[in-house]
């Protein structure tokens, strides 16, 4: 497996189709208020850093990066393909989105997924990487099909 992590090309039409598929199996797992992942249009946003990671000619998974203030931004739309789970593409690019993050003085990134057992992946992914549970940030409010977590990012080391 060869994995590269580019920037998002909007006008790529593999792009819309993997980002669909994804709403579309987000759908079943809550009802509509509680299900929170951006749409086409929300992931141009200029506040919206989208990297896709591509197998190839193949999108293996997404990720973006959107900010909430400054200094505190919100991981958005992690979808690893379901042909290329389970071979660390999500670390992959979450570890990508961390890095770019830091390289940007971010100081902290949170999150919001699912409370099902469709999500368990991917909070054992996020856990493992560091993030606790927090309360709801942003815009969101206490609700039972979603689960919210955070991470602290440490400050950039000055020139020795």
């Amino acid at each position: 497996m060869t994995i590269s992590l580019r920037r998002a090309d909007f006008s790529d039409p593999r792009l819309s189709v993997f980002l669909q598929a994804h709403l579309d199996e987000l759908r079943p797992t809550a009802p509509a208020e509680s299900r929170h992942a951006l749409d086409l249009d929300a992931l141009r946003h200029s506040s919206v850093r989208l990297w896709v990671a591509w197998d190839g000619e193949s999108i293996a998974a997404t990720g973006a990066l959107a900010v909430l203030e400054p200094g505190h931004e919100e991981l958005k739309s992690m979808r690893t393909a379901p042909a290329a789970r389970g071979r660390g593409v999500g670390r992959l690019m979450l570890e990508h989105l961390l890095e770019d993050a830091a390289a940007r003085s971010v100081q902290r990134i949170s999150l919001e997924t699912g409370s099902v057992d469709f999500f368990a992946p991917a909070r054992r992914l996020y856990e493992s990487a560091g993030f606790v549970a927090c309360p709801p940030f942003g815009r969101y409010n206490e609700d039972p099909n979603s689960v919210y977590l955070s991470l602290a990012l440490p400050a950039p080391s000055g020139p020795a």
